[in-house]
């Protein structure tokens, strides 16, 4: 009786085996994956790439120092930066970009836009602004009077009136200007400038967000979340109001036994470092922790405004009893310039949160009732962050930080139909800036006559990124994070330095 030998390969088809390959297989493909996404996969001419034909930058970063202070890409005229974000989209044409126009022709169909559809639906006529306009400063800047006290500082302020966008929705055009991009999942503008410069402080964040009194902006952390980037990154949100959580230390502990286990604590760390001299992420995660530590000493001291004098309080309206809204945010104002001056990189001031009582009762989205909900909005505004400037100014801290005023996108220059307000415009509105390395007084740019588009020396959202880097000393073409087989930067592929408005 003849016998069948099975062949010596035939091991492959058993079951056993089978799943023993797949395993590793599947295992060999998470390695690659990671050992990809860490750019360790990637052959040596490829480490040299270039990017808009330049050789990218990537900031030498030791993980057991992620904020320690790193060189610029060339002299900077900025050290840090802070930037004021009105969420709900101001209106250019009530505040900073005055058009006779509107008043010449209120109450007209605005021409060749008969049937005009937007964002929330027809538009109605032409409108001039519920404020008047009148020249401000030594240079007559024509500002309105929703704003006077911001308006009195246009000698200090360069103005973009030619910014355009590219979405009428308020949760993706605050990340536009937050972060280059539309979608979620991109690093914002401080995440950037943190990853490539650190901060001079080691006792407090690189990068701080300071949400509005009502809330957080519609799109949240998104604003100021760290993307694609290491997550040590993401700026610290917390307000005068509202502390950064989770930071005291319980009543049951004693302070010297704090400080006795941060000692032992300490210890423990070195030894585990010098046991695991290559493990980053080992590294990094005692950097937090022990940055965390640290402030729990420095928070509640940056955050104390007792020490504040009266004619400061007063000067920034923090002790307003009457206005207890404005207070709120007068101290959040008073706050960011503590931080500024205790050496935090990048510092984003909002004013106005998400739609907590319904449309425009929280923030700029002014829709159905323009003037009275401005009304209200303009002087929470006004006084405390004119009176943040001054403060900066007077301290000679504005030689060296930029202030940026920005917005998602601007308004119509024509009511809805049957309503009182602006709808959403993104083809054309203003942001300004003051401070290091712009001129002033300067204005840039310039909307048609109706102030509807931008058509004089336009500047995306890209170029105003581009130049905010620049100001910092970083090349926003070089700039980058390997991320997903792609050179990432915070301008995308786009983005030109605003050299007109350099000084």
């Amino acid at each position: 009786m003849s016998t069948f030998t099975i062949p010596q390969s035939s091991h492959l088809l058993e079951r056993r085996a089978f799943l023993a390959h797949s395993a590793t297989g599947l295992s060999g493909i998470a390695l690659a994956a990671m050992l990809s996404e860490q750019g360790l996969l990637r052959a040596e001419e490829e480490l040299d790439s270039t990017v808009s034909g330049k050789a990218p930058i990537r900031p030498p970063i030791d993980p057991s120092k992620p904020f320690a202070a790193r060189p610029t890409h060339f002299p900077a005229a900025a050290k840090r930066v802070l930037v004021i974000f009105c969420s709900g989209a101001c209106s250019h044409l009530d505040t900073f970009d005055f058009k006779p126009e509107l008043i010449r022709r209120h109450g007209q169909p605005l021409p060749g836009a008969d049937k005009l559809i937007t964002f929330q639906g027809e538009q109605g006529n032409v409108t001039k602004s519920p404020w008047t306009f009148r020249p401000r400063g030594e240079c007559g800047k024509m500002v309105s009077d929703l704003l006077p006290r911001l308006g009195a500082l246009a000698d200090d302020m360069c103005f973009v009136h030619s910014v355009h966008g590219k979405t009428n929705t308020h949760g993706p055009g605050e990340n536009f200007m937050s972060t280059g991009f539309t979608l979620d999942g991109f690093p914002s503008m401080g995440a950037w400038t943190t990853y490539a410069l650190g901060t001079e402080n080691e006792n407090l964040p690189a990068y701080v967000a300071i949400p509005d009194p009502r809330g957080t902006p519609q799109n949240s952390v998104n604003n100021w979340g760290p993307g694609f980037l290491p997550a040590a990154y993401q700026g610290t949100d917390f307000n005068a109001l509202k502390p950064i959580r989770n930071l005291a230390i319980p009543a049951s502990v004693s302070p010297e036994s704090d400080r006795r286990a941060r000692e032992f604590l300490k210890q423990m760390n070195e030894r585990m470092q010098e046991r695991y001299t290559g493990d980053s992420e080992l590294a990094a995660r005692i950097a937090s922790y022990e940055l965390a530590a640290r402030m729990q000493l420095s928070i509640p001291e940056v955050s104390d405004l007792s020490t504040e004098t009266a004619a400061t309080l007063a000067n920034y309206g923090a002790d307003d009893t009457t206005h207890p809204l404005k207070a709120s945010y007068a101290k959040n104002c008073l706050l960011a310039r503590k931080l500024l001056e205790k050496g935090v990189r990048f510092v984003q001031l909002f004013n106005g949160a998400y739609q907590t009582g319904g449309e425009g009762v929280s923030n700029w989205d002014g829709h159905k009732a323009l003037e009275q909900q401005y009304n209200l909005h303009g002087p929470v505004l006004d006084q405390p962050t004119a009176a943040l400037i001054q403060d900066l100014k007077q301290r000679g801290m504005l030689q060296d930080t930029l202030v940026v005023w920005c917005t998602e996108f601007g308004r119509m220059p024509t009511f809805q139909k049957g309503a009182s307000g602006r709808d959403h415009n993104p083809e054309g509105f203003t942001c300004w800036m003051a401070g290091a390395g712009v001129k002033a007084p300067f204005s840039f740019g310039a909307t048609d006559e109706f102030g509807y588009k931008a058509v004089e020396n336009k500047v995306s959202v890209h170029d105003f990124h581009a130049t905010i880097l620049h100001l910092l000393g970083l090349d926003h073409e070089r700039l980058t994070f390997y991320y997903n087989g792609l050179e990432r930067r915070l301008t995308d592929v786009h983005g030109q330095v605003i050299r007109e408005i350099l000084r």
